[in-house]
Formats: C-alpha cells, structure tokens, sequence
C-alpha cells in the first residue's frame, strides 16, 4: 500500500510542478505570448540578454557551469530535459523576476517584460526539446 501512494506521488510530482499552483497570484494569471516563446527572433535576443547577464553563473552553453564557482547553490542547467518537462514559461518567467529563494538565483528586476519574455524562451529553448 505504501508503496503504491509513494509511486503515485512520484508520478504526480512533475505535472503539479508544472501546474504553476505555486506561484504567487500575480504569476499565475500571468498571459503566456506563445508566438514569442517559438520566435527565432526573441530567442536571439533572449540568447544575447543571456550572455551578457546570465551565462557567468550559468554558463555560455546553459550548462550551468559558469565562471562564478563560489556560489551557495550550483547554478541550473538548462540543457536537462528533465527541468525542461518540469518548467512552464511561468514559472521562469517568475524565477526571472523574483530570484529563487535558498538559492544563489537573484531577481533580475532591471529587465523589462519583453526582455524576460525573450529570456523565458531561450532558456526554455536550450533543452532541445519540443515547447
């Protein structure tokens, strides 16, 4: 029986991560610009913002294996599959914005609503798989 309810846990987790149900209000009800999340156009700009703000923690290719080793948590990589079916343009839209708390991830207040837009669909275009 226990072991029952712990793989049906197991099996629920990535869809109720997925399901933003997390995030504050403001995030959840959040309108999602699909057509730039499939942009090559707002990737490339998300891929430049990238670089120039993300890619020293995080790495130049995504990897998380930035420049900066000294930080309090290893640094995401975006190349995972795994993250990437567990992740909504939500909820690293609000990761983004907000930071991760326990983390080493600040808020990136200084960016625009587009310009985290075309963040959100770089990063969550680096996995290689489908959005």
């Amino acid at each position: 029986m226990l072991r029952s309810l712990l793989t049906v846990i197991a099996l629920a987790l990535p869809v109720l991560a997925c399901d933003n149900s997390g995030l504050p209000a403001e995030y959840r009800q959040l309108e999602i610009p699909e057509e730039l999340l499939v942009s090559p156009e707002a990737r490339a700009r998300g891929r430049d913002l990238y670089l120039q703000h993300c890619a020293l923690c995080h790495g130049a290719r995504a990897d998380g294996k930035g420049v900066r080793q000294n930080l309090s948590s290893r640094p995401r990589s975006f190349l995972d599959p795994t993250w990437r079916k567990r992740s909504s343009p939500r909820s690293v839209y609000h990761v983004i914005r907000e930071g991760l708390a326990g983390t080493a991830m600040p808020a990136w207040k200084i960016f625009d609503n587009d310009q985290t837009w075309d963040l959100v669909a770089y990063v969550l275009s680096v996995s290689g798989t489908s959005s």
